[in-house]
C-alpha cells in the first residue's frame, strides 16, 4: 500500500538536501572572488562567474533524478506532492534563506511535471510564510556614528574591509575619497553626516570591488559606494559614488552579477532597496547572483500587477522584429519576446541558434550594454487581457509557441526584458542636445561591447534602447557573436566605376566578413547628430579599431569597462 505521508517526507528531504548543497557550492564559488581580486586573477574571475551560473542547472538536474528515484511510480502523484510541499515548508521554516528554498522547490516540481501555468497545490506561488526569513544574529552592516571627519570615516571603512594586497597610495586615496564625498554631498545640499551604515560584505564583479553603504543625514538616506580597482601598481580607490542614479547604474540589469558572500540574502536586498528604492526586488536578487529567485519575484510582480490593473497586452511600439514577436503591458515596465515560427528575409538563423545567442549573453560579461533577459516556459494568461491585434499576430507568427484554449492563452516559451525606448524612436522625440548625447553613448556602447569580445552583428538603431538613466544598451541578440569570430575588412577598390555603383559586390564576401566603412550607411542618423557621431566615434568606421581590439582580446587582455562615468573617478589613470 502506498504510504503517501512517508513518501512525501522522503521526497521533501531529498529536495531540501539538494538546496543545501546548492547554497554550499554557490557560496564556495562566491568566496573565491576576494582572493581572485587580490591576486589580480581576472581570468579566474571569469571562469568562476560561468561556473556559478551553471551551478543551478547542475544541482537541479541531480535533484530531479534523485527525486524521481525516491518517489518511483508516485513521482507524478498529486497527493504526494501536496504533502511534500507541506513537509518541505516545515523543513525550511525559520531559515534565513527560505525564499530561495521555495524557488528551488518550484524548479524541481516544474521540471518533473512540465507545469503549464501554475499549480498552487505543489508550487510556492506566494511564500507559505507570513513573516520574512530569519535575520542574522548580528546586523549585516556596520554603523559609524557621528564620524569626526570624512577622512577618518574613510580610514575606518578601509581598515574594516581589509584586502590582502597593498594599496598604491592609501593615504592619498583616503584624502581623494573624502574630498569627493564632501563635494558630492555639498552639491546635493547635505550639510551633516549623522550616521553611516556600511555592509560588511564586499561586492566583487569583473576587475572591480565595491563597498556599499548609506549616509544618514536627518531624514535623508544617501547611497555611499566605494569602487576599488587593482592595477599592477597596487590597490586604489577608483571612485566614490553618492548619487542614487550612479549607484543604480552600477547595479544595472545590463551588467553581470556580483559575487557577494552573505548568509541571508534578503537582509542585503533590504539594505540595497533602501538606497535604490526604484529598483525591483527581482532585479536586486538577480544582481547578486540569485537570478532564479529574481525570476520568481518578477513573476509574482506580474501576477500582482495583473490583479491590480485592467489594461491590455499589446504589440510593443517600434519597428517589428524579423525574429522576435515583442509585446508589452503599457502599465508594466517589462517587454515579452517570443521567437517567431519563421524569420523574415534575410534572416537565416534557426530557433535553436537564437536561443544559443541568449544563452551566450546570459553567461558573458554584459559590460552594462546587454540587457539581462529572463527565460520563462509554460505560462498561462487570461485571454481577455490580450488586445485582438496582438492575439491575431501571435497566432499568425508564433503558433508553435502560443495556443488558445477557451479563455486561456498558453505560451510555451518567452523571454522578458526591461522596457526601454528604442533608440531610433528616442532620437526623433528628444531635443538636439539629448539626441547628441544618446548618439555619443551609442558609439560608446558598441566600443564597450567590443572590449568584452562581443560584436552586435546588426547595429541598426532600432536594436538599441535607451534606459531611464539615458544609457544606450543593446537588446536584439539574433545576430550577436564573439568579436574574435569576425573578419574585419576594407572594401577593395575596383578599377571600374560601374563596379562600385552596382548593387552587388564585385569581390568575394565571406560569411563572417564585416566592412566597417559601410556602417554609417545603415545607421540612418539625421544630420543633427551624424556629425557628432563621426567626430566622437569615427574610428568605428575603420578596420584598425576592430582588429586592434581583436588582438588585445586574443592576447588575453581583459579590457577595463567602468560602470560609472569617467568624471566620477578620483584619478584619470
Amino acid at each position: 500500500m502506498l504510504d503517501i505521508h512517508q513518501l512525501a517526507e522522503r521526497g521533501a528531504a531529498v529536495i531540501w538536501s539538494g538546496f543545501e548543497q546548492y547554497q554550499i557550492e554557490f557560496r564556495w564559488i562566491t568566496r573565491r572572488a576576494q582572493s581572485r581580486f587580490e591576486q589580480r586573477d581576472w581570468h579566474g574571475v571569469q571562469s568562476d562567474a560561468v561556473e556559478r551560473l551553471n551551478l543551478y542547472k547542475k544541482i537541479v538536474d541531480t535533484v530531479v533524478a534523485a527525486t524521481q528515484a525516491e518517489l518511483g511510480e508516485a513521482v507524478k502523484t498529486a497527493a504526494v506532492w501536496a504533502q511534500m510541499k507541506a513537509a518541505y515548508s516545515r523543513l525550511i521554516a525559520g531559515c534565513g534563506d527560505f525564499e530561495l528554498a521555495e524557488t528551488f522547490f518550484n524548479s524541481i516540481t516544474r521540471r518533473i511535471f512540465a507545469t503549464v501555468g501554475v499549480d498552487h497545490a505543489r508550487e510556492f506561488i506566494d511564500s507559505d510564510f507570513n513573516l520574512p526569513p530569519a535575520r542574522s544574529e548580528a546586523p549585516v552592516y556596520e554603523t559609524y556614528r557621528s564620524p569626526a571627519t570624512l577622512d577618518s570615516l574613510v580610514t575606518l571603512i578601509i581598515e574594516q574591509h581589509a584586502f590582502a594586497a597593498p594599496f598604491r597610495s592609501v593615504a592619498e586615496d583616503r584624502q581623494l575619497a573624502a574630498r569627493s564625498i564632501e563635494a558630492q554631498l555639498t552639491a546635493s545640499g547635505v550639510t551633516t553626516v549623522d550616521e553611516v551604515d556600511v555592509l560588511k560584505s564586499i561586492f566583487f564583479r569583473n576587475k572591480g570591488a565595491y563597498i556599499v553603504g548609506r549616509i544618514r543625514s536627518g531624514e535623508r538616506l544617501i547611497p555611499l559606494l566605494f569602487a576599488f580597482r587593482h592595477p599592477a601598481e597596487g590597490l586604489t580607490i577608483d571612485a566614490v559614488l553618492t548619487n542614487a542614479d550612479d549607484v543604480s547604474v552600477v547595479f544595472s540589469f545590463t551588467r553581470s552579477y556580483f559575487s557577494v558572500d552573505v548568509e541571508n540574502p534578503h537582509e542585503v536586498i533590504e539594505f540595497l532597496k533602501s538606497i535604490m528604492p526604484f529598483k525591483r526586488i527581482a532585479e536586486l536578487y538577480i544582481s547578486i547572483g540569485y537570478n532564479k529567485h529574481g525570476k520568481t519575484e518578477l513573476y509574482r510582480d506580474l501576477l500582482r500587477h495583473l490583479r491590480d490593473s485592467d489594461d491590455l497586452f499589446q504589440i510593443a511600439r517600434g519597428d517589428k522584429g524579423m525574429v522576435m514577436m515583442v509585446f508589452d503591458l503599457p502599465s508594466f515596465d517589462v517587454v515579452f519576446k517570443i521567437i517567431k515560427d519563421k524569420f523574415a528575409y534575410p534572416k537565416t538563423a534557426t530557433r535553436q541558434e537564437v536561443m544559443e545567442k541568449y544563452a551566450l549573453v546570459f553567461k558573458h560579461d554584459r559590460a552594462g550594454r546587454l540587457v539581462d533577459a529572463q527565460e520563462f516556459e509554460h505560462l498561462q494568461f487570461d485571454r481577455a487581457r490580450f488586445s485582438s491585434a496582438l492575439l491575431d499576430e501571435l497566432l499568425k507568427v508564433c503558433a508553435n509557441s502560443v495556443t488558445v484554449d477557451g479563455d486561456t492563452i498558453a505560451i510555451k516559451h518567452l523571454y522578458t526584458e526591461r522596457k526601454m525606448t528604442p533608440l531610433n524612436l528616442y532620437l526623433r522625440q528628444v531635443a538636439d542636445d539629448a539626441a547628441r548625447a544618446a548618439v555619443i553613448d551609442y558609439g560608446q556602447s558598441v566600443k564597450d561591447l567590443a572590449a568584452t569580445n562581443i560584436f552586435p552583428g546588426d547595429m541598426l538603431l532600432k536594436n538599441f534602447g535607451v534606459t531611464r538613466h539615458g544609457r544606450v544598451v543593446f537588446y536584439d541578440y539574433d545576430e550577436l557573436g564573439l568579436l574574435t569570430d569576425y573578419n574585419f575588412r576594407e572594401i577593395p577598390r575596383s578599377d571600374y566605376d560601374d563596379d562600385e555603383t552596382g548593387a552587388d559586390p564585385w569581390f568575394y564576401v565571406g560569411e563572417n566578413d564585416i566592412f566597417p566603412e559601410e556602417f554609417i550607411k545603415f545607421f540612418g542618423l539625421q544630420p543633427n547628430v551624424k556629425g557628432t557621431f563621426l567626430e566622437t566615434h569615427g574610428d568605428l568606421l575603420a578596420v584598425d579599431f576592430w582588429t586592434t581590439m581583436q588582438e588585445r582580446i586574443r592576447e588575453g587582455e581583459i579590457v577595463d569597462v567602468f560602470p560609472y562615468p569617467q568624471s566620477r573617478r578620483l584619478r584619470s589613470t
